[in-house]
């Protein structure tokens, strides 16, 4: 049903018009964070999402997929060509909590690296798609908060969380 409110919100925003579900299930009205990637034949398309659980899930999933389809400022905007041909994954993220490196399981655990005004974070996915070990996934989390990449090693706020991933064709994971 996630999958369908995503390509239903990106499919309502290019015609113009609003859209609201019905039917909602009682579980996917509970807050959660989530990130939605778009992927348009086999590439990363677009990947915007929330980490804090500020809205019920369902209304999450429509928001990010129309973030990532039209404001993920690493792509041009979705057109309507490419909309119909557009596969989704959502990632359902946990709350996130203090890790210890020693503690980080790659594939499982996805990271948060935060020192001053600076924030990174990488799916629990994206290790195991570049082949990386814990150190390399470290500096990679820090690298992308615009750190250096042993900020981890000083001072920088290391947090986890688990995400449940699903999603359409081949690259179901989020990158």
């Amino acid at each position: 049903m996630l999958l369908q409110l995503a390509h239903q919100a990106i499919t309502a925003t290019l015609e113009d018009r609003e859209f609201q579900p019905p039917g909602i299930p009682p579980r996917l009205q509970e807050p959660r964070g989530a990130f939605t990637t778009l992927y348009l034949e086999n590439e990363v398309r677009g990947c915007v999402g929330y980490v804090y659980a500020a809205a019920p899930l369902y209304q999450t999933v429509m928001e990010t997929a129309n973030a990532a389809a039209f404001h993920d400022m690493r792509f041009l905007p979705v057109s309507r060509e490419e909309a119909a041909r557009l596969q989704i994954s959502i990632s359902v993220l946990s709350p996130l909590a203090p890790i210890r490196p020693e503690h980080i399981e790659l594939g499982k655990h996805g990271l948060v690296v935060t020192l001053g005004n600076r924030r990174g974070l990488l799916l629990p996915q994206v290790p195991l798609e570049h082949g990386w070990d814990v150190a390399t996934f470290l500096a990679q989390t820090c690298r992308k908060a615009g750190l250096a990449t042993d900020a981890w090693q000083r001072g920088a706020t290391l947090e986890a969380f688990t995400a449940e991933v699903f999603g359409e064709g081949p690259e179901a994971g989020p990158t």
